[in-house]
């Protein structure tokens, strides 16, 4: 197979890769820490249920900025796998099957989302209804956490692939490989040792850092200069 860095496409490529990441980081960041984390209380159901029902056009603009993650994150799945299956078509084709599973499972954890929203503002005859959508809230996150297992597998792969490619400067990909652990860490926790799972939230700074970096770097890909042997 042909050096895809030789080629026009690979720009193009990795401009466009960068342009969904960045996409994906805004969307993702936004919808959690801008737009639905400060409705949300785990501890008060019904002050939730009351603020969710004061700003439900930012309820709802959480749920499409994450649809937004979603759909960019397969289309970037498909773009970093032309990118690299000449470096290694297993590796390339798994980072994006991994990727696709934990797109899946964000696009499916929505409706969990849904069904929080029709609980609290729908008419309904049950007693404990903004206890339940607590507890659809409460899904929400531990079925992106389950997403993320995904995502980290796929992360630790694309720091193989990045790190091996020539590329990139091997910095990204020991980054990404950070990422990943930082993902199936945190995961864990949460499912595992919830105790611990707040303490580690510092962590994913990490994995902001390190995917940010590489948008960046995507970005400004040139044709057919490689950095190879580079650290830094």
């Amino acid at each position: 197979m042909s050096d895809p860095a030789l080629t026009p496409e690979f720009p193009r490529q990795a401009r466009l890769a960068s342009l969904l990441y960045l996409l994906i980081i805004v969307a993702g960041l936004g919808a959690e820490l801008g737009l639905r984390g400060p409705l949300i209380d785990l501890g008060d159901a019904a002050g939730t249920a009351a603020a969710i029902l004061a700003a439900p056009g930012q309820f709802r603009l959480a749920i499409a900025a994450d649809l937004v993650m979603a759909l960019s994150d397969a289309g970037l799945a498909i773009l970093l796998y032309l990118i690299f299956r000449a470096a290694s078509p297993v590796l390339a084709l798994s980072a994006m099957v991994f990727r696709l599973i934990q797109t899946v499972l964000v696009a499916a954890n929505l409706m969990v989302l849904q069904a929080a929203w029709l609980l609290i503002s729908g008419p309904n005859e049950l007693v404990d209804a903004n206890a339940l959508a607590l507890v659809f809230l409460d899904l929400h996150g531990h079925g992106y956490d389950l997403g993320l297992i995904f995502f980290g597998v796929n992360s630790l792969i694309m720091g193989l692939l990045v790190w091996r490619s020539g590329h990139f400067a091997k910095v990204f990909g020991a980054g990404l490989a950070i990422a990943g652990l930082v993902y199936l860490i945190g995961s864990g926790l949460r499912f595992f040792s919830p105790e611990w799972s707040q303490a580690f939230v510092p962590a994913y700074l990490l994995t902001i850092l390190a995917e940010t970096a590489f948008c960046i770097r995507l970005l400004f890909q040139r044709n057919s200069h490689r950095e190879r042997n580079a650290v830094a």
